[in-house]
């Protein structure tokens, strides 16, 4: 079992009122059973966890009956200023430490977020690689159409990392608001690369390549989840990142190709 940093006295103590309340014995850390939480747990996600959080999603009401897990993905720029603008929401999972902070400093996030995955960056193009893409030079061409996501979204924040450290200036035809919708410029075939995580490449199949490039190591970004502090569903809140942080979800996100700590 991997090494998973603590949640922080708030969280912990969350769960053992959660298990108590149910059981009312001496026997209050053994688990969160299905019958000590109940109704919705809104999840604020990175666009990038789609996959894998939907399946962790099904996996968590499966486990728990009576719970609904209710996603809210996008980039995490835009869900941390959502949250802090009082967005009702349970768990905010980013897919950067910065966005984290954000909601932090606002209040909203009061114990010790987990950072429970990793992920870099990956060239994405149409299958058969129609423009002949190599490597990250291309991107300082203008002759492909290229992708790239807004700098202030995680997967833009990267990029212009990997671009610094390469001493490329990149010239991309469009900046798009999330990862997702800069894989889909690839899968419409709209453009001919895209910097995307790796993640996602893998998750779209056989619709688009992937092209390695050594310039990713340079910009590896953790993933960290946290319950809010005014989550409407406290109790299901501490209950899904504790699975979102078990054994059973590790398995799900190296399936996926992310790396985990």
């Amino acid at each position: 079992m991997r090494l998973i940093r603590t949640l922080g006295a708030a969280l912990a103590a969350s769960l053992a009122v959660v298990t108590a309340a149910g059981c009312g014995s001496d026997d209050t850390t053994e688990h969160t059973d299905a019958q000590h939480i109940s109704g919705t747990v809104t999840v604020f996600a990175a666009a990038s966890l789609t996959e894998t959080f939907t399946e962790l999603g099904k996996r968590f009401e499966a486990a728990h009956p009576g719970v609904e897990v209710v996603y809210s993905f996008g980039a995490s720029s835009a869900l941390a200023e959502q949250i802090s603008q009082g967005a009702p929401a349970d768990v905010f999972a980013s897919a950067a430490p910065k966005n984290m902070q954000q909601v932090r400093d606002k209040g909203e996030v009061t114990v010790e977020p987990v950072t429970f995955v990793r992920n870099r960056l990956e060239i994405a193009v149409p299958k058969g690689n129609p423009g002949q893409i190599t490597g990250l030079a291309d991107f300082g061409k203008t002759e492909p159409k290229l992708a790239l996501c807004a700098e202030q979204v995680p997967c833009g924040a990267a990029a212009k990392t990997v671009f610094e450290a390469a001493g490329i200036t990149p010239q991309p035809d469009t900046r798009e608001q999330d990862v997702k919708a800069a894989l889909t410029k690839v899968t419409l075939g709209e453009v001919d690369a895209a910097l995307v995580y790796r993640t996602d490449v893998k998750a779209a199949g056989d619709k688009v390549e992937g092209i390695d490039f050594p310039e990713s190591t340079k910009a590896v970004n953790d993933y960290p989840v946290a319950p809010l502090a005014h989550a409407p569903n406290a109790a299901a809140a501490a209950a899904f990142v504790e699975f979102v942080t078990s054994d059973q979800a590790e398995q799900v996100f190296d399936a996926a190709g992310f790396d985990t700590p």
